[in-house]
């Protein structure tokens, strides 16, 4: 480097000798501002009043020449601070990492705002999709998209979910930046949300007892999506979709299945609703037959951690724990799947939908 371009600023031009030096310097990372007060061949010089001088120069001027060629004295330039005196005693400068903190204060801003960005997806992974905003990549998980944006598979298959999240690509979505992560350099976005007021209005057509028509938009594990009109869905959870024991929600529906559901729950912008809600609840036909301490006929269904689930009628069913046949592996050999056994009733809630059951051992 041109060593002319480390002597005292004063012997460029006579009108700095009236810059006085402060003793105190901006701190490292900071951006300052100040006027141009001298251009070299490979460096500039910046008035920092009352810090002292600025200076461009070495690498930082090299990743900055573009901008710097249209710069003129008096200017006014924003940089951050990347030494804050080096041995000429100038603070040295970084424009372009001054310009990548100022896209990251205007991403906090959009945050803070909710600024609604039309921005182009670039790529596609199995986990959502890759958007740049300001030279910045962001991903936006496909949990974040809107419901007509996101890849219903019924079976969960990752290459299914990257095929259609594929098709999104070089398409325009309306996003906000949800977080921004300046130390990993990425950016987060969501569609969803993006119009809380319209998004707002539309929930509040609904109310808690509503009955509404719908159509199957998901199916997953723990329940089913319901798509109850443009932009709004609601989740079925498995436990919600009937009085009976439901094991897999994709053997029970498909996607573009017409579907009654009963709204039961709407908290922080989400509608929770229930099919089973609209049918006839199977444990009224014993509240008030059925008691504590009678004996009956049930059907083993299925097993758990607890214990195993026995049946007395479609719907209704009680829990016989392991810990009352002398621990889980007992429990299995003498309560098969699918076989009707005599139990006598130990607890008895039908309100609650709560039976547990004692296992009556003929062969002892």
């Amino acid at each position: 480097m041109d060593t002319t371009e480390t002597k005292p600023v004063s012997e460029f031009t006579g009108t700095l000798a009236v810059i006085e030096k402060s003793a105190t310097r901006p701190a490292l990372d900071t951006l300052v501002e100040g006027p141009v007060i001298a251009i070299k061949k490979s460096s500039v010089f910046i008035d920092l009043t009352p810090y002292g001088t600025g200076i461009i120069y070495g690498r930082e001027f090299i990743n900055a020449r573009d901008i710097l060629k249209k710069v003129n004295i008096g200017d006014a330039v924003k940089a951050k601070v990347v030494d804050t005196e080096n041995e000429d005693g100038y603070v040295e400068l970084s424009l372009k990492e001054a310009k990548q903190a100022l896209i990251w204060s205007e991403a906090e801003k959009a945050i803070k705002a909710k600024t609604v960005l039309e921005i182009p997806v670039k790529e596609a992974n199995k986990g959502g999709l890759i958007l740049e905003w300001q030279g910045i990549q962001g991903f936006l998980p496909a949990s974040q998209l809107k419901p007509e944006h996101y890849p219903r598979v019924e079976d969960s298959d990752k290459d299914k979910i990257l095929k259609e999240l594929k098709k999104l690509v070089g398409k325009k979505l309306s996003v906000i930046i949800l977080s921004a992560l300046p130390k990993e350099g990425k950016l987060i976005f969501s569609e969803k949300d993006n119009n809380p007021a319209e998004r707002q209005e539309i929930i509040g057509k609904y109310a808690v007892g509503d009955e509404v028509a719908c159509e199957v938009a998901g199916l997953v594990d723990f329940g089913v999506f319901l798509k109850i009109e443009e932009g709004l869905e609601g989740l079925v959870h498995i436990s919600e979709i009937d009085w009976g024991l439901i094991e897999d929600p994709r053997t029970m529906f498909k996607l573009g299945d017409k579907v009654n559901a009963k709204v039961i729950e709407i908290k922080d912008g989400k509608i929770s609703l229930s099919i089973k809600a609209l049918k006839e609840n199977p444990w009224k036909e014993f509240d008030g037959t059925l008691k504590k301490g009678d004996i009956i006929k049930g059907v083993v269904i299925k097993y758990n951690k607890h214990g195993a689930l026995v049946s007395i009628k479609e719907g209704v069913a009680g829990l016989v724990h392991n810990s009352t046949v002398g621990g889980e592996v007992k429990l299995r050999e003498k309560l098969e799947l699918g076989k009707t056994y005599n139990f006598q009733i130990t607890l008895f809630e039908p309100k609650e939908q709560r039976m547990t059951l004692a296992f009556l051992d003929e062969k002892k």
